[in-house]
């Protein structure tokens, strides 16, 4: 590539406008769910690396989760709705096997017929794929001059068991376009995809995966081994110099838990040094010599290597990924969302800190069940030929810890109310009334189920923005779900 092509790349500036999250109004706290749960103190705090977890009951659905925060980011920078002509979603939480998520958001953009995209569905891995998109989007010759928005939008629900303290809920809108704040290099991401049973819903009737947990994990290390050694030979040749586990300002991984995260960055320093070992580049003996040339499968479950590497890692994690990773220890799992989440969390933390400078870059890592994974690079700039979009707008737009500070904690036995009343909504079809509370307990500007008539089709309104929060304290879960419950354990 010419340096001048790689010029007429970079003016675009294609990337990362604005963001927007949304969470839940309600929450439980881990340390609080292992008591109720009888296990073993730490078992999900430390065990997880996890602090909280959104739940919500019948009223919110992936279409009401995705009104609101597309509205509200409207609302927050001002965007005519006709400005936009591209509106992609990302989730694997389906309400309906035809009809889009996308198509309902619609209803935002009165007048505007001429939006492109679609929902993308792969596990986790949807909402990056929409993003890729939008990238592309605006970056070639095709694009109109208007502005593309990808949602990535999740309930993470699971079946009793030891996965059910990995839920959570969470919505992310993303603003794509030129002169961007957080801007994208197309030639800079690798992609892993294969076929594998790990994660997968084939049933229809429930909102719960079939998860193989062991596999599930053996696969994500595999794919970020792949697209890790891919994405570090093509940074290399475009940095001219050697790329590693540091080399990135921050970084942001696809979060189902904390702990998983920590563990699968400490494995990038294993990686770095199989390849320098490789390339004959170490002279001196390596605290990880005994793996530097055994099978990469037999490393994965090595409790001694485990320790090594976070003796290597631990300092440069809390420098590179602790800021991405604070939100998602407060909300759970979000699928889609998660990586969207963590990105979000960086911007406010980081960005609010006034450390998020022209200059810097974040390298991201997507997975997806199924499996798809990749990993990109975003560069942090000052934009030359507009105002309206900065970190700093993001960071007083978003203002997520305040408002994950502002969430109501509720007790541990609203999670099995809650997900026990969705699965029975799943099972008794049309037409259906939601039952939990809507006005008074949700956020203000959160948009709610309102029924599902005798035809399936489903209607929400909005939660008005005077509306005020007036019933924390009380049971989340309604009178009608307690009695269910009182009667199921006589």
């Amino acid at each position: 590539m010419s340096a001048a092509t790689m010029r007429e790349e970079d003016d675009v500036n294609v990337g990362i406008l604005a963001l927007e999250v949304y969470t839940p109004s309600t929450f439980i706290s881990q340390s609080k769910l292992e008591e109720h749960s009888g296990v073993a103190q730490g078992r999900y705090t430390i065990g997880l690396g996890q602090d909280g977890l959104a739940i919500t009951g019948d009223a919110e659905d992936v279409n009401s989760l995705c009104l609101t925060v597309v509205h509200s980011l409207l609302e927050k920078y001002g965007i005519n709705p006709n400005e936009v002509g591209r509106l992609e979603v990302g989730t694997e939480t389906l309400v309906d096997k035809s009809k889009s998520t996308k198509t309902v958001l619609m209803d935002l953009f009165p007048g505007n017929t001429d939006v492109e995209g679609a929902t993308i569905v792969n596990a986790c891995y949807g909402g990056t794929a929409a993003l890729l998109n939008a990238f592309m989007w605006c970056e070639s010759s095709g694009w109109d001059g208007r502005y593309a928005i990808v949602v990535a939008a999740d309930i993470a629900a699971y079946a009793k068991g030891p996965a059910r303290p990995t839920c959570g809920a969470g919505a992310v809108a993303v603003l794509v376009g030129r002169d961007a704040p957080l801007a994208f290099r197309p030639k800079e991401r690798a992609t892993h995809a294969t076929n594998v049973w790990d994660f997968f819903k084939p049933d229809h009737n429930v909102e719960y995966p079939t998860v193989d947990g062991a596999l599930s994990q053996t696969c994500y290390y595999q794919a970020l081994e792949d697209v890790y050694n891919r994405y570090s030979e093509k940074i290399e040749k475009i940095d001219s110099k050697l790329f590693g586990a540091e080399s990135s300002d921050y970084m942001v991984f696809h979060a189902p838990y904390n702990k998983l995260v920590q563990k699968s960055y400490a494995r990038l320093f294993l990686l770095d040094a199989r390849r320098k070992h490789n390339m004959q580049l170490e002279d001196n003996p390596h605290p990880l010599e005994p793996w530097l040339s055994k099978p990469i499968g037999d490393t994965y479950a090595d409790k001694d290597l485990e320790k090594v590497l976070k003796g290597l890692s631990d300092s440069s994690f809390k420098q590179r990924l602790s800021d991405a990773n604070a939100a998602s220890k407060a909300i759970g799992n979000t699928y889609t969302a998660s990586v969207f989440i963590g990105l979000s969390s960086l911007i406010d933390r980081v960005g609010g800190r006034g450390e998020l400078t022209p200059g810097k870059n974040i390298t991201v890592f997507s997975y997806g069940s199924g499996a798809l994974a990749s990993m990109y690079r975003l560069h942090v700039r000052e934009p030359t030929s507009q105002i309206q979009f900065s970190v700093d707008k993001m960071v007083s737009a978003m203002n997520l810890t305040q408002r994950l500070a502002s969430r109501e904690e509720v007790h541990p036995s609203e999670l099995d109310l809650a997900l026990d009343t969705r699965a029975r909504m799943h099972q008794c079809g049309a037409p259906y009334a939601p039952v939990y509370p809507t006005v008074g307990r949700l956020f203000p500007g959160t948009y709610y189920l309102n029924g599902i008539s005798c035809k399936w089709t489903r209607v929400y309104s909005r939660v008005p923005l005077d509306a005020i929060v007036e019933s924390k304290g009380s049971s989340l879960a309604p009178p009608s779900v307690l009695e269910l419950a009182a009667q199921e354990k006589s």
